[in-house]
């Protein structure tokens, strides 16, 4: 692996060069500014494009914090923000009283619930130690079931329905989480335990990511391997949760919430509704991860999202839709299989902490790409 060694680099010299030692002793490649040489780019530009370039980040943070740039944040800082919810980071502190800039950096990173390793240090050799330890342990986890980005996209897009199948009356969200490295988390009689879908049930209806409808009965099975969670709501709206072994997880939730629908004004899809269901299908996801795959097997997930059903003549916001629900932009019917092509992240895949750690973000950019594919050109006015 290509190792990038992110820190202080005034003070902290001797670190650096154990934890050079640590990754070259266990023949990875360590990736360190001092390396880099005279180069066009700025020590900055040439520093996060090594790390995006790399395989996985060591974070040694010291007590100092350094010089800040332009941003307002030290070279450190922005390497740790480039990297988080892109690259594995096994973060080592060195014991001792922080600056506050540096303290609050270290308590950022300490909430970024990696679930890969931190670890104290006061002495260089101590630290050469804990770093040929993580590594050892994180090369132990990834030997026999290596990441592949391409292959868990194209598993979280075949986990869509194509389009034309799975359309209901009305509009729905599908969205596809494909957990990686592919491996089996749940065992077929794990998978057939009563308690699972019980567990999956309670959360669904009244976690703090609940997803189904309180007065609707859910029921719950297994069907070609999977185990699902489901409702049929009485305007002709499935709600569903399926899991499979590999923990691979999908949800189709209805994209309009069911008052929407009354009145005299127009079916449309509201996008602070879409929001809120991916919101809440990625808090549960997070949960369901923690619940089947507590020791973190699975390290890095792929999303695809869709909106697939008829019935709806136009997205909008609720502000937008309140000042003229009975007239406005719509979409022409007819165009379906266009805007129910799937959307993904660029990357597709991110660390399995962003599920929690990173939400607002990803749902911002899934709602972003889920309306231009519905607003493409072809819309008239009603």
């Amino acid at each position: 692996m290509k190792i990038f060694i992110s820190s202080l680099i005034s003070g902290l010299e001797a670190e650096r060069a154990a934890a050079k030692r640590a990754i070259e002793l266990l023949r990875h490649e360590a990736v360190m500014a001092e390396d880099f040489g005279a180069q066009a780019r700025s020590p900055q530009i040439a520093c996060l494009t090594g790390l995006r370039q790399s395989d996985l980040v060591v974070l040694v943070l010291g007590t100092r914090y350094g010089a800040k740039q332009a941003s307002g944040l030290s070279a450190t800082h922005e390497e740790y923000r480039e990297a988080r919810g892109r690259k594995p980071i096994l973060t080592f502190i060195q014991q001792g009283e922080a600056e506050p800039d540096q303290a609050a950096l270290i308590d950022e990173a300490g909430a970024w619930e990696s679930g890969l390793f931190r670890a104290a240090f006061s002495t260089p050799d101590e630290l050469r130690d804990l770093v040929t330890r993580a590594l050892h342990d994180y090369g132990l986890a990834h030997a026999s079931a290596p990441l592949d980005p391409s292959a868990l996209a194209r598993r979280a897009q075949e986990l869509l329905p194509e389009s034309g199948h799975g359309r209901s009356s009305g509009v729905a969200l599908h969205l596809a989480v494909a957990a990686g490295p592919e491996a089996t988390v749940l065992r077929p009689a794990e998978l057939e335990t009563p308690t699972l879908g019980e567990e999956m049930e309670q959360r669904a209806l009244f976690g703090n990511t609940a997803l189904f409808d309180r007065r609707v009965g859910t029921e719950t099975r297994l069907q070609s391997g999977s185990l699902i969670c489901f409702q049929e709501r009485s305007y002709n709206a499935r709600a569903e949760i399926r899991l499979w072994g590999t923990g691979d997880v999908r949800f189709i939730l209805p994209a309009r919430e069911e008052e929407e629908r009354g009145g005299m004004g127009l079916p449309v899809v509201i996008e602070e509704a879409v929001a809120s269901r991916l919101a809440a299908a990625l808090g549960y996801t997070a949960w369901l991860l923690n619940h089947i795959d507590p020791t973190e097997r699975i390290t890095h997930v792929a999303l695809a999202a869709a909106l697939i059903g008829e019935g709806a003549m136009g997205w909008r916001t609720r502000s937008e839709h309140a000042a003229s629900p009975t007239s406005g932009s719509f979409d022409a019917f007819g165009r379906e299989r266009e805007r129910e092509a799937p959307v993904m992240l660029a990357p597709p895949h991110r660390v399995r902490a962003a599920l929690s750690m990173d939400a607002r973000r990803i749902v911002e950019d899934l709602v972003v790409l889920l309306r231009r594919r519905w607003k493409e050109p072809g819309g008239h006015d009603l």
